[in-house]
């Protein structure tokens, strides 16, 4: 059985999606029954082969997301055919899919549907071949059971929806193991004075309260004297300006740091380095840089919402992010009580254990043999 999985819509390997490929066809276990084939944009056939012995097949098809759908709905039947798929995975399948199959489907959803179909890329055509893709495909696989009653509140019944909690790279995201301690953490392209606490996520909406997260590290700050920084990763996005705003409007505008786009192999570096992860989003379907970051060995708090509280498990102090307060109090009790951090760290690296790319890629291999062979 030949099996594609589409790549379209990854952000070129740049985003969490692209990593889903990437570790993906790394841990695919060896199947005489099962052949694997890549597909996408040609411009990508590097990104996702340069270090995967797997075959990549590129379409001709526009750049524009609009023109990537129109294809899947126009044209991908036919590629399938040329091709000899048997079945797709479509790796973006929040995003990216044909409103029907011409050959069994498996749609991988790491986002949340119904904030991605809200996005101003999406219009009521693009919304409907989204959500009815997903209705007529033949398993959707997604990493929280908050994903799926967020797919059921949308009206969508299929009634073949896996649960694969995310996976984390613990060759990549490991503890610092080096003895000589430094005040700087050298992690290319920049240098950063530590001690620091760390954020990383795209400035996207408001949800994801980097505002209420700045706000309370100035209260922090203000409460204790201690000397740490706030260091907040990820590109630029729709609230980006209020971001900016609030870190400028701060008392401690010095002690923050936004980094904008950041290298994602140089994530592994960024974690182990900092002192303490902190995770306010509301509104996470997957919350994998949390996993991420007890891989690194570093303590988490993180927001009680979304699927948060599922896939941290008691190895997080939780809070709530529209408590600023409550934030700020969270940063300094793990800062503070060394105790704490300790047994936070210790239950992270033995959560993490149970959420290998190894273990998710054969439950994956386990799915696609139930619903499409």
């Amino acid at each position: 059985m030949k099996l594609g999985i589409d790549t379209f819509d990854c952000d070129h390997g740049k985003s969490g999606q692209g990593s889903y490929v990437l570790s993906l066809v790394r841990n695919i276990p060896q199947c005489d029954d099962l052949e694997f084939e890549l597909f996408g944009e040609e411009h990508d056939r590097y990104v996702y082969t340069k270090d995967n012995p797997i075959k990549y097949t590129s379409a001709e098809v526009k750049e524009t997301a609009s023109g990537q759908r129109f294809w899947h709905n126009f044209g991908f039947s036919r590629f399938c055919r040329k091709n000899s798929y048997d079945a797709v995975l479509f790796a973006a399948g929040a995003r990216m899919l044909p409103s029907s199959f011409s050959v069994p489907g498996v749609a991988v959803v790491n986002e949340l549907v119904s904030a991605v179909v809200r996005g101003n890329d999406f219009n009521y055509f693009s919304r409907q071949q989204i959500l009815k893709g997903l209705a007529h495909a033949d398993c959707i696989i997604v990493p929280s059971k908050f994903i799926k009653s967020d797919l059921e509140k949308l009206g969508i019944r299929n009634k073949n929806i896996e649960i694969i909690h995310p996976a984390v790279d613990t060759e990549l995201f490991q503890p610092n193991h080096d003895l000589i301690e430094s005040d700087i953490a050298d992690i290319k392209p920049f240098a950063i004075k530590k001690p620091y606490i760390i954020y990383a996520r795209r400035m996207v909406d408001s949800e994801k309260k980097h505002v209420e997260l700045i706000k309370a590290f100035s209260m922090f700050k203000k409460k204790t004297g201690l000397p740490h920084r706030l260091v907040i990763a990820g590109s630029e996005g729709p609230y980006s300006s209020k971001v900016h705003e609030a870190a400028f409007e701060s008392e401690f505008a010095s002690e923050i740091f936004l980094t904008g786009f950041f290298p994602r192999e140089s994530f592994p570096d960024l974690y182990k380095n900092a002192e303490l992860c902190v995770f306010p989003s509301v509104n996470e379907g997957m919350g994998l840089p949390v996993l991420e970051a007890m891989a690194s060995g570093i303590p988490v708090a993180c927001s009680r919402e979304g699927a948060l509280q599922e896939i941290a498990g008691d190895c997080a102090l939780f809070f709530d992010s529209n408590d600023v307060c409550e934030i700020a109090g969270a940063i300094e009790k793990i800062v503070s009580d060394k105790n704490l951090a300790s047994e936070l760290v210790k239950k992270g690296l033995d959560h993490v254990k149970n959420y290998t790319w190894k273990m998710s890629a054969e439950k994956t291999i386990e799915i696609i043999r139930k619903y499409v062979m």
